[in-house]
């Protein structure tokens, strides 16, 4: 351990750097080539759903995709991906890693890979560092590439966007819970607002039911009789079979919703006149500040003016972000209409309740039941209370 040694030493570990570096960089160029040219990879021994075929190829799992697909289904009727993951794991199902127990953010990634719709979004991580291999989200600063149809789905595009749909619902819901039933949190009081409950009566005895009631029944002293699920599930089969004979009236109605969703010109010009204020606002607020630098001022004085200009920014940019959040929100209610009337086009009468048909607002006036259908339409049931 001579200076010479210590020399030699210094100089192979270059060496070593730099080979390392190069092999980094080529192994890298490989990786972003086959992304641009629409080859993705698939860790398929962590991924629920899938193997590999003859050709390297994916190659669906059925059983393995019947998990998934009852993930998705769960959701969507309700069920939080913390309560997935408990069914999941009281259920003997191994997660994808073949472990026993289900978390809350294996079920979530499942819910959000769009992999499971058939398509590919590559290069959503990348390497920091050639020597530590530490890896971060890319958040833009890496070109990504997204492949449509390149491989086969285990759920239909259809169901993947309403789960993605789902999720901002509840993130903007913030005390969202659980339902244990399809009807929870979608029968309302037509009398008082607030919503149906269920409650069993008898519980101890030979006569114990279920029946739905508003939760403000004795408070607020509301007339609106009881129902009991079985009721609820029938007269929900009588207006979507009178709706599925009147098929053609109601499609050209959604077809105008549609339509009326469509014309966003009139929100696209307010977006667009909203952030030519917010940048000449900003753009006051630059040249304040450049003028303090070049001009003595009086420093209280120029935290008072400045402290105006920053608060008119933030609100005009509160208003942008508001009609933003508006067209996106009628961006999506247009999408899950036009997923319910491609649905609806190829249903057909039902004879028996099917949860996943089900997904309509009730509201309750006395013994009538008004269903309100994701298009807006009103189907109207009468029923005498039993």
């Amino acid at each position: 351990m001579d200076g010479k040694g210590e020399l030699l030493i210094t100089i192979m570990s270059s060496l070593a750097q730099e080979e390392s570096r190069s092999i980094s960089e080529n192994v890298t160029w490989g990786q972003r080539k086959r992304f641009a040219d629409g080859k993705m990879i698939m860790p398929f021994s962590s991924f629920l759903g899938y193997e590999r075929d003859d050709d390297g190829q994916p190659r669906i799992v059925e059983k393995e995709a019947r998990v998934v697909r009852f993930i998705y289904k769960q959701f969507l009727e309700g069920k939080t991906p913390s309560y997935i993951a408990r069914q999941l794991t009281d259920m003997g199902i191994p997660t994808p890693r073949k472990c026993s127990k289900w978390s809350i953010s294996t079920v979530t990634s499942i819910l959000k890979n769009e992999k499971y719709k058939g398509s590919a979004l590559l290069k959503k991580t990348f390497t920091t560092d050639f020597l530590t291999k530490k890896k971060k989200l890319n958040e833009g600063e890496v070109p990504q590439y997204y492949v449509e149809d390149s491989h086969p789905a285990i759920v239909s595009k259809e169901v993947y966007e309403l789960a993605q749909i789902e999720f901002e619902k509840r993130e903007r819901s913030k005390n969202y819970k659980p339902t244990a039933s399809c009807f929870s949190g979608k029968v309302f009081c037509g009398e008082c607002g607030d919503i149906f409950g269920s409650k069993v009566w008898h519980s101890n005895t030979k006569y114990r039911r279920t029946v739905w009631q508003c939760n403000s029944k004795f408070k607020n002293k509301c007339s609106t009789q009881h129902f009991t699920e079985d009721m609820l599930k029938s007269a929900f089969v009588t207006v979507f079979n009178e709706m599925i004979n009147n098929k053609d009236e109601v499609v050209m109605f959604i077809k105008t919703t549609i339509e009326n969703l469509m014309d966003t010109i009139i929100i696209d010009k307010q977006i667009s006149e909203q952030e030519q204020k917010c940048r000449a606002v900003a753009k006051n607020v630059e040249d304040y500040i450049y003028l303090n630098t070049c001009k003595v001022i009086d420093q209280e004085q120029y935290e008072k003016q400045f402290n105006k200009l920053a608060a008119i920014c933030d609100r005009e940019n509160s208003q942008l972000e508001k009609l933003k959040q508006e067209l996106k929100r009628r961006l999506d209610n247009k999408r899950e209409i036009e997923i319910y009337l491609n649905c609806l086009i190829t249903q057909k009468e039902i004879c028996n309740f099917d949860e996943e048909i089900f997904s309509s607002k009730i509201t309750v006036y006395n013994n009538r039941l008004v269903f309100t259908f994701r298009d807006g339409t009103e189907r109207e049931c009468v029923q005498k209370n039993k």
